[in-house]
């Protein structure tokens, strides 16, 4: 295995989930009658992302913080590189629109622009309890649920690292967890984990981060061989269709999800060149922009379009809607290379400098 290596198929992964999400957001703006089950289950991407998030960060990280190389400062600032300058651009693009609504006499709703919740969204702890509402941009809860993994991820790596050589343990106590949790929070909260946001989002996260860092044990184990990583990705894939179709329960679709990810690390580590091709990764690379603008530029096109074309409602011809959720793309791509990249890129840039300065420092 390669420590570090980029697992080219699920970068792609990533540009999948983040139009599963999509399409659960803007499929009730389409006027054509009916929502499919694949639809419907849409918020089940950000599981996806979760998982995904806990697989790829012990595939990083995990190997330094077993060998004592883990740098807890260095982490949180790469990460918060990763996520923040795009929350904070997009956060504050929200608050344009609104003003501009304003000026034009339309009236914005208490949940968009929520000074009660700014706070929390700017501190990124508005999925912890702390906001009454969610606020600007609603899909940043789960970039405070990440944040809530980050800075926990100790914790995490550490019982991943004791675990490493019982991938098998990993995954059965990671899929005893979801399996308890689920119904137990739905019990005693009166909804289902998987659609908390603002309220116990930081909670949703747990079990697939932790899930995603079992799964990584079992693919560095060795266990899958590559002749069947194939086949079993396209299994897992159909049988996760199949249980959302028939309305399976979430624990289970996110148990199959799990599958998927696995199967096509085990694909990738054999050698195939499959989803590897560089448009899927490219589209894996700005799938992060493609989530963040995806409400913000839901709220900006359904009300242009409704207005130009003079529609009662909010449900758009069907050709109005592939335009609108098409340019999701290209409007991700310009997000990506003028402010997620560079910001990112700016941000270790400037740790970079300060750490040669304090070195400098100390040895003068």
């Amino acid at each position: 295995m390669l420590d570090g290596a980029n697992i080219k198929p699920l970068t792609v992964l990533r540009f999948f989930a983040a139009f599963w999400v999509v399409m659960f957001h803007y499929w009730p703006n389409l006027a054509i009658g009916f929502t499919p089950a694949i639809a419907a289950k849409g918020y089940l991407g950000v599981e996806a992302f979760f998982t995904l998030s806990g697989f790829i960060l012990c595939h990083v990280y995990l190997q330094g913080f077993g060998q004592g190389r883990f740098r807890y400062g260095d982490f949180l600032w790469n990460r918060l590189a990763r996520v923040y300058p795009l929350h904070l651009a997009t956060l504050a693009g929200v608050g344009l629109m609104a003003a501009a609504a304003g000026l034009a006499g339309v009236t914005v709703g208490h949940n968009i622009i929520s000074w009660e919740a700014l706070p929390a969204n700017l501190l990124l702890v508005h999925a912890w309890g702390f906001a009454p509402v969610s606020g600007w941009n609603h899909a940043s809860w789960s970039i405070s649920a990440e944040w809530f993994a980050y800075l926990s991820f100790p914790a995490f790596a550490f019982a991943a690292w004791k675990l490493r050589k019982k991938p098998f343990l990993a995954v059965a106590l990671a899929l005893t967890l979801i399996a308890v949790l689920y119904p137990v929070f739905e019990r005693l909260a009166g909804f289902p984990l998987t659609e908390a946001t603002i309220k116990w989002g930081a909670l949703r996260i747990v079990p697939c981060f932790a899930y995603g860092c079992a799964l990584h044990a079992l693919w560095r184990s060795g266990a899958i061989p590559g002749r069947v990583a194939g086949p079993g990705a396209a299994i897992m894939g159909a049988v996760v269709l199949g249980m959302v179709q028939f309305g399976a329960p979430d624990f289970l679709i996110v148990a199959g999800l799990g599958g998927i990810i696995v199967m096509l690390a085990a694909l990738a580590a054999s050698g195939s060149t499959f989803a590897s091709q560089s448009v899927f990764v490219y589209l894996g690379e700005i799938s992060y922009s493609t989530y963040m603008i995806c409400i913000p530029w839901k709220i900006l096109s359904v009300n242009a379009a409704t207005r130009i074309l003079q529609i009662e409602g909010d449900q758009l011809p069907f050709l109005v809607w592939v335009v609108i959720v098409a340019a999701l793309i290209p409007l991700s791509a310009i997000s990506y290379h003028l402010i997620e990249k560079p910001a990112r890129e700016h941000m270790k840039s400037w740790a970079r400098k300060r750490g040669r300065t304090n070195a400098i420092a100390v040895s003068a």
